[in-house]
């Protein structure tokens, strides 16, 4: 009789072993190169070269994350903070004042302003390194981190104020005109109403620009020489020598470089998730 009622329910769920085999397969694809990257940086390199990276050591060491440290990873670290935390609060100050005048404003000039800054999602930064090195250069803003952070938030704006935009045209005109009745000025409806409003495109806003920051390589590369002003990214660069690669030590300066961005995502992903939904407006 039971078997009777379940065949004749037409929604009764049956087990899905297609995509069972998938999610394992997933699984397998995502965690082996995470178990490899963990446990690698656990393992001496004499261990890592004999044994090979799938094998689970003998003997666990938190040597290489200190070893990390006497080579630099320390100063690379608080420099890539740096430049981070600029590109960021150059964003913040620009781009959410310029997205909400391109949702207000019905002006030709707002208009070009927003198709020029859409303009900027074509062109490469390997397309104007060249005279960017020159323009840095003639600043005298060459070998420093300023010089490493205004480029980097040029090219982070224009995505940014893409997102920002369509999350800000999500807000109903019917506030706009309540906030207008009370006699609100445009200065306050924008810090009263546009910016709470607009916390999940802000979260994108600052998580995108973070990333471009952080993981950046080829302005810190060609503006930058000494040491004093490297980040990460080419701070790696130092545990390959002559005689071959430190591979447990550079993955765990990589593991190490990919803490903050992983907690910042962790307590920014669903605003984040949200501000990516409201890309394009409704």
């Amino acid at each position: 009789m039971r078997q009777r009622s379940l065949a004749q329910r037409p929604n009764a769920q049956r087990p899905n072993y297609g995509a069972g085999l998938g999610s394992l397969v997933w699984l397998v694809l995502v965690g082996v190169p995470l178990y490899v990257l963990l446990i690698s940086t656990l393992r001496t390199t004499s261990n890592y070269s004999t044994q090979g990276p799938l094998s689970f050591p003998s003997q666990l060491t938190l040597g290489n994350y200190l070893s990390a440290f006497d080579n630099g990873f320390g100063q690379d670290f608080l420099n890539t903070l740096i430049v981070t935390a600029g590109v960021v609060g150059i964003v913040l100050l620009a781009v959410p004042p310029l997205a909400y005048a391109i949702v207000r404003a019905r002006g030709r000039t707002i208009s070009l302003v927003f198709r020029v800054f859409l303009l900027g999602l074509a062109v490469p930064a390997q397309a104007v390194i060249v005279p960017m090195f020159y323009v840095i250069s003639q600043a005298g803003l060459y070998d420093h981190l300023i010089g490493v952070i205004l480029p980097t938030a040029a090219f982070s704006m224009p995505v940014c104020t893409l997102v920002l935009t369509g999350a800000m045209r999500d807000i109903t005109p019917d506030l706009y005109e309540a906030m207008a009745i009370d006699g609100a000025s445009p200065w306050r409806v924008f810090r009263q109403l546009v910016l709470p409003l607009s916390k999940g495109g802000l979260s994108s806003v600052v998580v995108f620009s973070a990333l471009q920051a952080w993981n950046g390589f080829l302005f810190p590369l060609i503006l930058t020489q000494s040491d004093s002003t490297k980040v990460i990214t080419l701070g790696l660069y130092n545990f390959q020598t002559e005689h071959g690669v430190d591979v447990p030590g550079l993955l765990s300066a990589v593991v190490l470089s990919m803490l903050p961005i992983f907690v910042v995502y962790l307590f920014a992903r669903r605003a984040l998730v949200q501000g990516l939904m409201g890309v394009g407006g409704k």
